[in-house]
């Protein structure tokens, strides 16, 4: 097989998890001590540790895990909330059961989002605040311009609406203050070794991969600038710049990009980033077309470039960009309205794949799916064989990672997998460690959600699986998850349709028996990128209602049902939203509907039949034969015979 050689790239990372790759020696209670005082020493009361970093990412190199690193709670979603005499963890229903586990609850609050009478994470800083008097800190890198500026309006309007009580005198000065350095570093390098800065050179994608040149799509860029009347934008976020040139990295685990800012103006493109970054592949690459600027210039550059900047000629800045940028500019009360704040162009069109990232899309997810299917036959024989060697949640993820690396183009995992026996399935985001996870066991369910980084494109898939007699709840649970799950693959709906209007779908099913699931239903993900990706999405967030389905999203389809301390069920497959032909075109609107590009089996045994409609079994039995047609030739022996009883008609 041929082998691409590739620099080492850090993202190669079988199943541990890089959350937790650094030394924790301090207990939470000596670094909650010298935070206090360093919050003390700039005069606050109120400390706010996001989870994301100054690109704002949803995942983070290990140097920039601070919340995990100060609060303890290793999950991706989250922020913590530090007073002067309290320390409280925000997160969302997928990370209820682990936040639990891992705060040290002498000295932190959970507090549940979107739990009833629960407050936000905004609302209890802003509560303390005020009744203290105290000012509210935040890394201003670290939190986007939009969250700031609806803190402070949420804090001006709780001082009116709380007035100037006796025991508040001085709450009618409380504020956010934005700071320019990290009081979690300060302490992270006192007590403890905080890790260095990732260095991994970047690399080139061909166009084979992309289907558009770099140049082409600066051009497409500077057209939409031009038709707004900007001057300038400003790309912070990571996937964004390696999306728009062409370029991929590994200094965040599982998402291949790298750190840098780029600005683009009508005449030049600028990029930031450290400059042993850019290798001479990457060089030949870029071609002379962009200019190269270490990467702490940026501030300093786009604040000139705010002052250059004339009030018919707007500096762009997206919304997902940080306050600090915002702050070069004048901040979010600038009276002089240089700049405006937009959704990120390159965000939407990442977001619609072109044909050979669509195909790219296929070909990945027929590669897995083999790998999958590789697994699964394996995993039913240590089964059949009694398990012998007790494995564990840890070593059938590893040898999954084993199957996949057989597959050409293969680059690493897409995130951090996730392997679960039982109880342990019912946490939505559980990541397995050594010493602590559970044996293989035939009696209980076994979830997998893994997916693979290819240079073709990014995959992610769970299937939820018995290998021994199933519970009549169990069958149903599934069943019940798996209506919803052909529900929206089956869906057809006008142009214009949200993801948000979607989700209903999915979880129609559950609802009729009283049950839902605490996470969204479905996910852009990106093309040989990271494996969440927006602007779009399929669930309940309020800003899914903003943005359509469009012809060429790639998107996950995800329900599922988690009993707590007993079983979890998820069926994720990958959707390409295409359009569909309709008899009529009411309105003369386009139809848009999907096709799944998975190429894995579900699992009989979870499936009660009687509960399917003559249409599902009619989708379950085609679905399976398209398996069965496109991954049978890329296995063979035992895989094969697998494969064919797996994708056996229901009956």
């Amino acid at each position: 097989m041929l082998r691409l050689r590739l620099p080492q790239l850090s993202f190669l990372t079988r199943t541990r998890s890089f959350h937790t790759d650094f030394t924790m020696t301090a207990s939470s209670g000596e670094k909650l001590a010298l935070l206090r005082q360093l919050m003390a020493s700039k005069g606050l009361g109120v400390y706010i540790v996001p989870s994301e970093d100054a690109h704002q990412s949803e995942y983070t190199s290990v140097c920039d895990q601070r919340r995990a690193y100060i609060s303890g709670f290793t999950g991706s979603a989250g922020t913590a909330v530090i007073t002067s005499d309290t320390a409280a963890l925000a997160t969302d229903g997928r990370y209820f059961l682990q936040a639990d586990e891992q705060l040290d609850k002498k000295y932190w609050n959970l507090l549940k989002q979107g739990v009833k009478g629960v407050p936000t994470w905004q609302e209890y800083a802003i509560d303390y605040a005020i009744k203290h008097g105290v000012d509210i800190g935040v890394d201003s890198r670290l939190v986007s311009a939009v969250e700031a500026e609806d803190i402070t309006k949420k804090l001006a309007l709780k001082i009116e609406e709380a007035g100037v009580q006796a025991d508040e005198k001085n709450a009618s000065s409380v504020k956010l203050v934005g700071l320019h350095d990290n009081l979690v570093d300060a302490v992270w390098s006192k007590l403890d070794t905080q890790p260095c800065r990732p260095g991994d050179p970047a690399f080139p994608l061909d166009v084979k991969y992309t289907g558009k040149p770099f140049d082409l799509k600066l051009e497409e860029l500077r057209v939409k600038m031009r038709e707004s009347g900007g001057s300038a934008i400003i790309i912070s976020a990571l996937d964004e710049i390696a999306w728009l040139l062409n370029l991929r990295g590994s200094d965040i685990p599982y998402n291949p990009v790298f750190f840098g800012y780029v600005i683009v103006t009508p005449n030049y493109t600028t990029l930031y980033c450290d400059s042993k970054k850019i290798t001479e592949a990457c060089e030949k690459h870029l071609d002379g077309l962009i200019d190269l600027r270490p990467y702490d210039d940026v501030f300093a550059d786009f604040k000139k470039l705010g002052e250059a900047a004339q009030h018919d000629k707007l500096v762009f800045v997206p919304k997902n960009s940080s306050w600090a940028l915002v702050e070069c500019l004048g901040g979010f009360k600038n009276e002089n309205k240089t700049y405006t704040q937009i959704t990120s162009p390159v965000l939407k069109a990442k977001a619609v794949k072109n044909k050979t990232e669509q195909e790219g899309a296929r070909a990945a997810h027929l590669k897995d799916g083999a790998a999958l299917c590789e697994f699964f036959c394996w995993l039913e024989g240590v089964y059949d064989a009694g398990n012998p060697d007790k494995l564990d949640e840890v070593d059938a993820a590893s040898k999954l990672v084993e199957f996949r690396e057989k597959q050409p183009n293969f680059v690493g995992l897409s995130f951090e997998s996730i392997s679960s026996v039982g109880p342990n399935a019912a946490i939505i985001h559980y990541a397995p460690e050594k010493p602590k996870a559970a044996i293989l066991d035939p009696s209980k369910v076994y979830l997998s959600d893994t997916g693979s980084q290819f240079l073709e494109g990014t995959t992610d898939t769970t299937r939820t699986w018995h290998f021994g007699s199933p519970s009549d709840e169990e069958r149903t649970s599934n069943t019940l998850v798996l209506k919803g799950h052909i529900a929206l693959a089956e869906s057809v709906f006008p142009e214009g349709t949200t993801g948000f209007a979607l989700d209903i779908l999915a979880r129609q099913f559950l609802w009729k028996y009283g049950l839902d699931y605490r996470h969204g239903t479905g996910h852009g993900i990106g093309a040989f990128l990271n494996v969440h990706e927006g602007p779009f999405g399929i669930g309940f967030r309020p800003a899914y209602r903003d943005f359509p389905m469009e012809i060429g999203n790639v998107v996950s389809n995800e329900p599922g049902y988690y009993k707590d301390g007993e079983y979890g069920i998820r069926i994720e497959s990958v959707l390409i939203c295409k359009e569909k032909k309709t008899q009529e075109n009411f309105g003369g609107k386009k139809y848009l509907g999907f096709e799944t590009i998975t190429r894995v089996p579900l699992c009989h045994k979870l499936i009660d039949v009687s509960m399917l409609e003559d249409s599902e079994k009619k989708w379950v039995n085609h679905y399976h034969q398209v398996v069965r047609n496109e991954v049978g030739p890329l296995v063979e022996g035992e895989v094969k015979e697998w494969l064919l009883k797996e994708t056996a008609p229901l009956e």
